[in-house]
């Protein structure tokens, strides 16, 4: 009887969560045909990783072609706070562009809150790898970034735009009723952003300088934890911000 019991409990879970995880895809297609049609996410992100290669590439081209560990520390802060501010100013875009065309009512309607957050988690995910990938090569390219370990500069990118997404998705949720809504999603989002960025930056400075894999992987770990706490946390927080 327990047996069964359990069994009838846990069968709605399980047929819920192909629901669920239908809907969140659904919500992603959406905000991707969305931003495809208006580009201003994907302009945004892109000219500011421009811009900031350029700037820098101008200013200080010079650390390229210098190895030592102070000025690969450089190039990797300078890397990080040109992919932090992009992001910043393009990844709060999710849901204050449903508040600004009024269909957050009807997303609402139609779709649980869950299924909201991953969908949207997901879409700013797909515009951090964006992001990650013209910064990369730009810096690459102009200011002479050499990477030493290769795998393990993508896996300290991959981990550090985890945090970036996670963290930025459930504030962008938080500010969309704003009036200030850039001032205030900035404000919100540089002190949770802060303690995953230094751990970054430093990660980052080390695949630079070195060919091993094994040297980025303590921060790689670090930085992987503190997106599972911020997601499972989102996750917990969101209805309540959603409904409010």
């Amino acid at each position: 009887m327990l047996d069964k019991a359990r069994n009838t409990m846990q069968q709605p879970a399980t047929l819920r969560l192909p629901a669920l995880l239908a809907a969140a895809w659904a919500i992603f297609i959406k905000d991707l045909r969305s931003e495809l049609r208006t580009r201003y996410a994907i302009n945004a992100l892109v000219l500011f990783a421009a811009s900031a290669a350029v700037a820098v590439s101008l200013g200080v081209g010079f650390i390229g072609v210098r190895r030592s560990e102070e000025y690969l520390l450089i190039q990797s802060t300078l890397l990080w706070i040109a992919l932090l501010f992009a992001a910043l100013n393009g990844l709060s875009r999710g849901f204050v562009y449903e508040e600004e065309t009024r269909t957050i009512a009807a997303l609402r309607l139609a779709a649980p809150a869950i299924a909201v957050y991953l969908g949207k988690f997901l879409f700013n995910l797909a515009l951090l790898v964006l992001l990650d990938t013209v910064t990369c090569l730009l810096f690459i390219i102009m200011v002479r970034v050499e990477v030493g370990s290769p795998l393990a500069f993508i896996l300290v990118l991959s981990a550090g735009g985890l945090c970036l997404a996670t963290a930025t998705t459930i504030l962008a949720a938080i500010i969309a009723r704003a009036s200030f809504k850039s001032a205030l999603f900035a404000v919100l989002a540089f002190p949770l952003l802060v303690p995953p960025l230094i751990i970054a930056i430093q990660s980052t400075a080390l695949a630079l300088g070195n060919n091993a894999l094994g040297v980025a992987l303590p921060g790689v770990g670090t930085l992987l934890s503190y997106a599972v706490a911020t997601f499972v946390a989102s996750l917990m927080l969101f209805r309540f911000v959603w409904e409010a």
